[in-house]
């Protein structure tokens, strides 16, 4: 806040220093001050961080297979943890009409196709929440 309105990669600097070395956003995780809370899923401007656009064709065949590096690398960027990955991969698996609905899905729609699925998920709905 200390640097709101300011421009230039000096002052992104120094701001991220100062936000850096002042530990406001570990406390503000911890203590739900500053508007932060460490309950929802991480996201980017109000966007899941999680961009497939560049694994996207790989993402929808290894959801068609039901296994393969890009459905792994999507658990691990979700945190799914290593026990609940067999799980992911299936449930991915019998909701590939869902994710993919048609030709024309976008990475966008795809990720957010695949948490609301993961909602309905009885041992998923913790990583999506």
């Amino acid at each position: 806040m200390l640097f709101e309105g300011q421009s230039g990669l000096p002052m992104h600097v120094v701001a991220s220093t100062t936000n850096g070395t002042s530990g406001n956003a570990s406390f503000g995780m911890t203590s739900g001050t500053n508007g932060c809370s460490a309950n929802g899923t991480l996201t980017y401007g109000g966007q899941p961080m999680i961009d497939l656009s560049s694994i996207m064709d790989e993402f929808s065949e290894d959801v068609a297979r039901g296994h393969g590096d890009a459905l792994r690398t999507v658990a691990v960027a979700l945190n799914i943890e290593a026990q609940d990955r067999a799980t992911f991969d299936a449930v991915m698996h019998e909701n590939f009409a869902v994710i993919f609905p048609n030709e024309n899905v976008t990475s966008d729609q795809a990720m957010s196709a695949v948490l609301e699925v993961m909602k309905a998920d009885d041992r998923l709905s913790k990583y999506a929440a």
